[in-house]
């Protein structure tokens, strides 16, 4: 796969990763420039159409997440049989890289490392995704220090379920969870859990559970404490610890119930310098002796203090009173900011949904919003439409905000099957079965593939189409020869042709001759005689015409009203024969004269009639009365 370019756009320069569902590659974007990261579906998956149906569904899943710690989507697509993943690339090591080269890393490290990745998880489980396979081989580390979280959407399909499918997965179950390993569905707590396990190892540099075999991981997942961290890593604080272990508890209810609960006892667990806080005696329940009064003459005084007290408390009062006012009115003031700054900095959402890109892209930069469109292959959509945007409509969003706006890149590619051979109805069945419509068929002549069975398709078999692309299937008609008519008259070719499986063009053609005995006669025939043709196919007669013998018959024709316009056909045939010999097509529109006139050509002596068709219905059959033409006559062009 190196240095092939995949939809005409991805070049891939090298392998970077492999797993167990896809092999990743850095490529280049031949219309940016920028390296992005390519993600290329196993081959042995290509035909599986449920798992195809399940990677559509969870790139769309994907391009639903948006955040600094998550790989992003760019774009989905398909090239030949290759269905691939497009996402921003990540120029670093992954932390099992990091962990392989450094041995356990410090608490602080671990916890910050660990705060980014519940970040993106936050932001994953608030769209409904859980990640399912949390392990530090999905962490990226940049070259900058920045930590991205990846295979959202892939990951997702490789579940629990794919205990025996090599390494990848040997690597995988040393982080899922006791429910995962039960077999159960994962939640937003398995995530927590695989979160804890990946913790536990950057702080002691080894996994919690080892073995010889999956299942032996697996079962000590569900019954066995790890060892204590201290008894590792002693200088390992406590409440990290305490932290790493909650996530790692067996009970999922047990855990703790959101990504974001589990970082905020990290951050606290930073924080924590483990000093005492010295807390005044007063505070701490220490009573103050009261003041007393001492005999009568000091009643005076203690009126003076009573009323003292009195005026302090009115005092305080009207302070309090004043404060409540203050704080109701810096109330108002902030809340009429805040309603400001709700009414002028954000916007309601508008539906942008079966918009094309460009017009989707205008409304929401009209309104001071940007936007992220990714590209997708689907069979539901009309190209260039958008067919879903995230956040959703009627939500509210800030101005210079981005809205992801899913984007349809085209149908998805159809393998074009192999019709040859098959019978033209046999194939455009097989066709239309797989979503194919847009077909036409040619006739060929052939000796060798029976008649009416398919010679020749184009785009061959295998090839990738769209399913509005043409397809062309060449009908194999048998083959004939052209008989040797010159000379013969009409009636007598109109007997002649039938045998020789060809066909009369209704549109005879005129040369005149100054011999009465040749009126009637064949003077041509294309093809000419003894040409190997396609059976079915029709053949064009010029016959000759005597100026005295040459007839014309005049027609005219009474048609119904109406308010559309009328498709009319007429059509002149010998009484004595069905073969038609010449047709012609007019359209009638509403309001014109509702009396077609119209001269035929009267090719021999025979009786003729004219037979009426208004659209596909018979309106009337009439005879013709020949009328002898005079003067001079030319020959036809």
């Amino acid at each position: 796969m190196i240095d092939k370019i995949l939809a005409g756009r991805y070049r891939l320069l090298e392998q970077i990763g492999m797993g167990g569902m896809a092999i990743v590659y850095r490529a280049v974007d031949l219309r940016t420039g920028h390296n992005v990261a390519v993600k290329v579906l196993r081959p042995e998956y290509n035909e599986d159409r449920e798992f195809i149906g399940r990677f559509q569904r969870e790139a769309e899943a994907a391009s639903k997440m948006t955040h600094h710690n998550i790989v992003n989507l760019l774009d989905v697509g398909m090239d030949g049989e290759n269905r691939y993943l497009v996402m921003e690339y990540v120029q670093g090591k992954t932390l099992k890289t990091v962990i392989q080269e450094r041995g356990r890393l410090n608490a602080p490290l671990a916890c910050q490392i660990s705060i980014r990745i519940l970040s993106a998880l936050e932001h994953a489980h608030r769209n409904g995704i859980v990640h399912r396979d949390i392990k530090p081989q999905n962490i990226l580390v940049h070259e900058d220090g920045h930590i991205k979280v990846a295979d959202f959407g892939i990951a997702r399909i490789a579940d629990s379920a794919t205990l025996t499918r090599g390494d990848n997965v040997m690597g995988s179950v040393h982080y899922f969870s006791p429910e995962q390993a039960r077999g159960e569905g994962a939640t937003a707590a398995s995530d927590i859990y695989s979160t804890g396990v990946v913790l536990y190892e950057m702080l002691t540099g080894r996994v919690p559970f080892d073995g010889d075999n999956p299942v032996a991981v697996a079962m000590q997942h569900l019954h066995t404490r790890p060892a204590d961290i201290q008894s590792i890593a002693p200088d390992v604080p406590t409440s990290v610890v305490q932290v790493c272990m909650k996530a790692m508890e067996k009970d999922p209810a047990m855990r703790y119930q959101s990504a974001r609960d589990m970082a905020t006892d990290l951050r606290a667990a930073l924080e924590e310098r483990g000093e005492q806080t010295t807390i005044p005696e007063n505070e701490m329940g220490v009573r103050q002796p009261k003041p007393q009064v001492i005999g009568d003459k000091n009643e005076y005084t203690a009126l003076r203090r009573k009323v003292k007290t009195a005026e302090k408390k009115r005092t305080w009062r009207i302070a309090a009173d004043a404060l409540l006012v203050l704080v109701v009115l810096t109330g108002i003031w902030f809340g009429g900011k805040a309603i400001y700054n709700q009414t002028i900095f954000t916007v309601k959402l508008p539906d942008v949904y079966g918009m094309n890109l460009q017009e989707a892209t205008e409304t929401l930069e009209n309104l001071g919003l940007k936007t992220n469109p990714i590209m997708m292959t689907t069979d539901e959509v009309e190209p260039n439409q958008v067919f879903r945007q995230t956040p959703e409509a009627t939500k509210t969003a800030r101005k210079g905000d981005k809205i992801v706006l899913l984007v349809s890149s085209g149908y998805v590619p159809i393998k074009m099957p192999s019709v040859i051979g098959k019978t033209a109805e046999e194939a455009t069945a097989l066709l239309k079965e797989n979503k194919i419509q847009n077909i036409t068929w040619e006739r060929a002549a052939s000796g060798e593939v029976a008649r009416g069975n398919v010679m020749n398709q184009s785009p061959a078999a295998d090839e990738l189409v769209n399913r509005d692309d043409p397809v062309v299937l060449t009908i194999s008609y048998g083959v004939t020869t052209v008989p040797d008519l010159i000379g013969k008259t009409l009636q007598e070719a109109e007997e002649v042709l039938p045998k020789a499986n060809l066909i009369l063009q209704p549109s005879l053609k005129y040369v005149m001759t100054e011999n009465a005995e040749e009126h009637g006669t064949i003077a041509a025939i294309v093809p000419e005689a003894g040409t190997r043709l396609a059976q079915e196919t029709q053949v064009q007669l010029t016959l000759y015409r005597y100026p005295e013998a040459y007839c014309t018959a005049f027609v005219t024709v009474e048609l119904e009203e109406s308010e559309s316009p009328l498709k009319v056909r007429l059509s002149i045939q010998a009484v004595s024969s069905n073969v038609e010999v010449e047709t012609r097509y007019y359209t009638v529109e509403p309001g014109a004269d509702r009396e077609l006139e119209d001269t035929f050509d009267i090719p021999d002596a025979r009786s003729y009639t004219c037979t009426v068709y208004v659209g596909e219905t018979l309106q009337e059959t009439k005879p013709l009365t020949a009328i002898k033409f005079s003067g001079e006559v030319e020959n036809d062009e």
